[in-house]
């Protein structure tokens, strides 16, 4: 496929049976069967940086598995994201199960290589650590960017065991190495308890603001919205989904799982409220399917990438052409 070639989308499911094939993502080609890639979806098996119940590693393929039943055209976002951008999977970065730091320099490494070839990401956890490396890229292709992290906790403690690389100490990693911008900084969906108040305190002088579930059912899903879009700005933007940001009785399948989360709903209405942000590159962690029931978690999951991954193809495709966005829709 040539650059002014249209993009190769999913496999037809009218043609070959949703449930046969190979489970990439949204059944879209993989990154060797296209000539370029605009977004690239990948996977990072990895969830040694955990610190209660195991499993993330095999969430990226569960994912992948859930998204077989998404179909070419998101009617909430009023566009064909796999006709708007070449979307393909990428396959999984193969990490380091057995050394953390080693772990982070491979995720790193391979994220500059995809980023370097021009595409966005759309990483698949994979516990939270992975979220240290893939900013680290994404920062050195656009400086310091805005986050929005959506978690039931703030993963901004100091360290675990004496570790500094977690799935609970990413941010504030981050937040030293300078490579976030720390005026455009939220946490959405957190709740439940915490070690004492200093964590609030230390994530506040970090830069971060607080959105909990309680405030996103209180105020809803439109004010929500509009708040993070005028604290981001035009700035580029990081979006971390930890998916135990939904309740668990939306999400069973992850390793810290805290009553009182958001819904599916009302976290996929606030990514759609976002679609005129900045999106540059995404990921969406912390699914452990051996907790899972009936692929609730992964579904779930899938339909949140389905939404970033929309709202990635729409800007790439609006940034080339406004008229071609407007004629894929």
């Amino acid at each position: 496929m040539s650059s002014t070639d249209s993009p190769r989308g999913p496999i037809d499911s009218s043609r070959v049976p949703r449930y046969a094939g190979p489970a990439t993502f949204a059944r879209l080609p993989r990154l060797d069967e296209v000539e370029r890639t605009d977004v690239a979806v990948v996977g990072v098996p990895f969830d040694t940086g955990v610190s209660y119940r195991p499993g993330a590693r095999f969430g990226g393929n569960a994912i992948r598995e859930a998204s077989r039943l998404l179909r070419p055209y998101n009617p909430a976002q009023d566009a064909s994201p796999f006709a708007l951008a070449q979307v393909a999977d990428a396959g999984d970065i193969a990490a380091n199960p057995f050394n953390i730091n080693e772990a982070v320099e491979t995720i790193e490494g391979a994220a500059d290589d995809l980023l370097g070839t021009g595409a966005r990401l759309m990483t698949l956890g994979g516990d939270h650590t992975i979220a240290l490396p893939l900013l680290r890229s994404v920062a050195k292709k656009h400086g310091p960017v805005a986050l929005l992290h959506f978690d039931a906790h703030l993963d901004t403690w100091d360290t675990y065991f004496g570790a500094e690389y977690t799935h609970g100490t990413p941010f504030r990693r981050a937040v030293e190495e300078g490579i976030l911008d720390t005026s455009a900084l939220s946490h959405v969906g957190t709740r439940g308890p915490l070690y004492g108040k200093q964590d609030l305190t230390d994530d506040e002088k970090m830069g971060f603001g607080i959105v909990t579930s309680a405030d996103v059912m209180r105020r809803g899903v439109d004010e929500i919205a509009d708040q993070l879009r005028q604290r981001i700005g035009d700035r580029p933007l990081y979006i971390s989904i930890d998916i135990d940001v939904l309740d668990p009785a939306h999400a069973p399948g992850t390793g810290t799982p805290e009553a009182g989360g958001l819904t599916s709903r009302e976290l996929l209405e606030i990514l759609r409220g976002l679609s005129s942000c900045h999106l540059v590159s995404a990921d969406l962690v912390e699914v452990a399917p051996a907790y899972d029931h009936a692929e609730i978690t992964s579904v779930a999951a899938s339909h949140a990438a389905y939404e970033l991954t929309t709202i990635m193809s729409r800007q790439i495709a609006t940034s080339r052409s406004p008229q071609n966005a407007e004629d894929a829709k």
